[in-house]
C-alpha cells in the first residue's frame, strides 16, 4: 500500500518535526557540498508556504561516545551551525540554530515558532541514544512536534530515533524527496521496461552480495566491474597478481557464474599498476597478463568498449559503485566512460544508485545526463537488495 506524503497531511499551524539529510561535507566550518540541503529544499518550501512550523533534524558525521576526548573532538567537528546558515539563505523565512539536542533553550526556540518558521535541532547524533533508537529520546523529540515527515533517503535504512522512533509516536508521512527516491528505484529495479542492464563496481563483492543476487534474478546482463570484478577473475582460474581479492568470496563469485554466467558481464583488459599510485608506472594489459606483482586499479578500454556495446539498446540501466580507483585521476577513466556512455543511452531510464558512483557523475559533469541520481548510497543499496527500509516502512499508509 502506498505512504502517506505531505500532501496527505494538514500542516497549517502545525509543529511538523522533518528528519532531513544535512550530512553534508564541511570543512574547517566551510560547506564544501550543498546538495543535500537543495534536495530538502522542496518539502521544508512546501512547508513553509503552507504555514507550517517546522522543527529539523538531521545528523552530521559521527560522534564516538565510548571516550569522552573523541566526543568531544567530534561535536566540534560536527556541529550544524553551518548548515543552519546556508539553509537560512536558501529560504524566505527566519530560520533559528539552537545548539543542544534537548532542553529548555529547544523547547522555547520551537514554542515561539511562528507559522512558516524554522527551527534547526543540532546534530541528532549528539545523543548517545540515537543509533540505539532509544524510545525516551524519540518521546522527547516527539513531544516537539504534532505531525512527522521523512525526507532524509540517506538514513531511511537506519533504524534510529529521529528516523523510526518518532514515526512510531506521530501522525508521519513522506517527503517529496523519499518519495521521488522511492517512485525512481521501484521503476527501475521492480518495475524495469526491458532490456534490463545492471552495472556494480566498487571494492568488494561482500558489500553486494544481496544485491548481485537479487539483480542477476531480474536483469538481462549484469556487468561487473571495480575491485570486485577480480575476485570473480580469481574464481575463473586468473592471474590478478596484487589486485584486490575477498578469498572468502571466490567459491559465491563460482556460483554466480555458475548460476547466471550468461548474465554476468566481467572486463577483459585492465589499466594496472606496480603501486597503489597515479605517478607509478601504468600500462594496459588483457585478463590474462595481469603481472604477478601488478594490481588491477581500472578497466581497460575494451572492456570500456564491451561494456559500451552491452548497453547498447538497454531501456533501464542501474549503475552503483565506480569502476577503479576513480581519486586517483589516471584511474578514472572507466568510471568516467561509464557515465559518458549511460547519459546518451537513446530513450533509456538510467538510475545512478548513490554512493561513489554518483559523486563520481556529478564532479565530472554529468548531474543532468541520468534520469534519476540517487542521495543514499546505504538506502539505495538495501533498496537495490529487495529490502524493506525501516525509515520508509514505518510511515503511515495512505
Amino acid at each position: 500500500m502506498a505512504k502517506q506524503t505531505v500532501q496527505d497531511l494538514n500542516v497549517s499551524g502545525k509543529r511538523v518535526i522533518v528528519r532531513v539529510d544535512f550530512n553534508v561535507p564541511i570543512k574547517d566550518g566551510v560547506i564544501k557540498d550543498e546538495n543535500r540541503i537543495v534536495q530538502a529544499l522542496p518539502t521544508i518550501n512546501y512547508l513553509i508556504d503552507k504555514g507550517a512550523r517546522i522543527v529539523l533534524l538531521s545528523h552530521l558525521g559521527k560522534v564516538d561516545h565510548k571516550d569522552p576526548t573523541k566526543t568531544d573532538a567530534d561535536k566540534a567537528k560536527n556541529n550544524l551551525a553551518p548548515v543552519a546558515k546556508r539553509l537560512g539563505e536558501h529560504v524566505m523565512t527566519r530560520v533559528t540554530f539552537v545548539s543542544e539536542t534537548r532542553g529548555a533553550a529547544l523547547e522555547a526556540a520551537v514554542k515561539d515558532l511562528k507559522n512558516g518558521e524554522i527551527v534547526v535541532v543540532q546534530n541528532t547524533r549528539y545523543e548517545k541514544g540515537e543509533e540505539k533508537n532509544d524510545p525516551e529520546l524519540a518521546k522527547y523529540w516527539a513531544s516537539l512536534g504534532d505531525l512527522f515527515v521523512t525526507d532524509a533517503f540517506g538514513s531511511v535504512h537506519r533504524a534510529h530515533a529521529s528516523t523510526v522512533g518518532i514515526a512510531q509516536i506521530l501522525p508521519s508521512a513522506l517527503g517529496f524527496l523519499v518519495e521521488k527516491e522511492v517512485k525512481a528505484l521501484s521503476k527501475a529495479v521492480f518495475e524495469p521496461e526491458h532490456p534490463f542492464v545492471a552495472i556494480l563496481g566498487g571494492a568488494k563483492v561482500s558489500d553486494k552480495i544481496k544485491v548481485i543476487e537479487n539483480l542477476l534474478k531480474v536483469a538481462d546482463k549484469v556487468i561487473i566491474g571495480g575491485g570486485m570484478a577480480y575476485t570473480f577473475l580469481k574464481a575463473q582460474g586468473k592471474e590478478i597478481g596484487k589486485s584486490l581479492l575477498e578469498a572468502d568470496k571466490i567459491d559465491l563469485a563460482k556460483s554466480f557464474m555458475d548460476q547466471f554466467g550468461d548474465k554476468i558481464v566481467l572486463p577483459v583488459d585492465f589499466m594496472v599498476s606496480a603501486e597503489f599510485s597515479d605517478t607509478c608506472d601504468r600500462k594496459v594489459v588483457d585478463k590474462d597478463h595481469i603481472p604477478a606483482d601488478w594490481m588491477g586499479l581500472d578497466i581497460g578500454p575494451k572492456t570500456l568498449e564491451l561494456f559500451a556495446k552491452e548497453l547498447k539498446g538497454a531501456k533501464t540501466v542501474v549503475w552503483n559503485g565506480p569502476m577503479g580507483v576513480f581519486e586517483m585521476k589516471p584511474f578514472a577513466v572507466g568510471t568516467i566512460g561509464i557515465c559518458d556512455v549511460m547519459s546518451k543511452l537513446p530513450g533509456a531510464y538510467t538510475v545512478i544508485g548513490g554512493g561513489d558512483s554518483a559523486a563520481a557523475a556529478i564532479e565530472n559533469g554529468y548531474e543532468h545526463g541520468f534520469s534519476h541520481i540517487s542521495t543514499g548510497g546505504g538506502a539505495s543499496l538495501e533498496f537495490m537488495e529487495g529490502n524493506p527500509l525501516p525509515g520508509i516502512a514505518i510511515i503511515q499508509d495512505k
